[in-house]
């Protein structure tokens, strides 16, 4: 390689990047192989934000964000400090269908959402001030390319306690696209360890996840028994 040839890609980067965001790349791949699939507007992804930002329930130089899967890994946004934090009366479960980033329409593949019930550990992101909006404009093009999530501010607790703030969390809308109300437990451990589409397989996307957790001092025992029968599955990409 010379001095001017770029660099090899990482074979082990995330697909899911901010230049493909902020490119329209996600929404474009959306449209173009599911086209059954319904892509928010420009104006109706804006408009979503606007309502959010407006609930805001405190002001300061920031916001926190709830992440509870890639995002804690890959949040493509610039964020400027990161904590642990629960939300009580949330859990992450594998109940979103993924027949493209993650999966194929043969074999939808299987990502995270934060639904009703129990309580959840996961990272609390913080973003300035300064860009805010341009920042969660990115990050609407990610969580909100179509309608399965319903932002909200969810009360955190750190380590003592107490609560610290209100995180913007993207909930399950359980009659959004792709929602999966009840998986047996052989079906989604199949669909995690054989399942790939345009961002990678479902694996990694489970792996990643529970490894940013482990690197947090996170431990969540639902996640654990998913990733070791997942682990042991044939075709796993572990």
């Amino acid at each position: 390689m010379t001095q001017a040839d770029p660099p090899p890609p990482d074979p082990d980067a995330p697909r899911l990047t901010r230049e493909l965001l902020l490119g329209g790349g996600l929404a474009d791949m959306i449209a173009r192989h599911l086209p059954h699939i319904r892509v928010l507007s420009a104006d109706e992804r804006r408009a979503s934000l606007h309502a959010a930002l407006a609930e805001r329930p405190e002001h300061g130089d920031g916001i926190w964000l709830f992440a509870y899967g890639s995002l804690i890994w890959n949040p493509t946004i610039h964020i400027t400090g990161q904590r642990v934090a629960l939300v009580a009366g949330w859990h992450r479960a594998f109940c979103l269908r993924t027949p493209l980033g993650r999966g194929t329409p043969d074999n939808p593949g299987l990502i995270l959402g934060l639904r009703r019930g129990g309580d959840c550990q996961g990272a609390a992101l913080r973003v300035a001030e300064a860009g805010l909006e341009h920042e969660l404009d990115v990050l609407w093009r990610r969580e909100m390319v179509t309608a399965g999530y319903v932002p909200r501010w969810l009360a955190m607790t750190g380590a003592d306690g107490t609560v610290f703030g209100h995180g913007l969390a993207f909930t399950t809308d359980p009659g959004g696209p792709g929602y999966e109300h009840e998986l047996a437990e052989t079906d989604m451990v199949r669909r995690l360890a054989t399942a790939r589409g345009e961002l990678g397989s479902s694996a990694e996307y489970l792996f990643r996840t529970w490894a940013g957790l482990r690197a947090m001092g996170i431990s969540d025992p639902q996640l654990d028994h998913i990733a070791t029968l997942v682990r042991a599955w044939p075709a796993a990409d572990a």
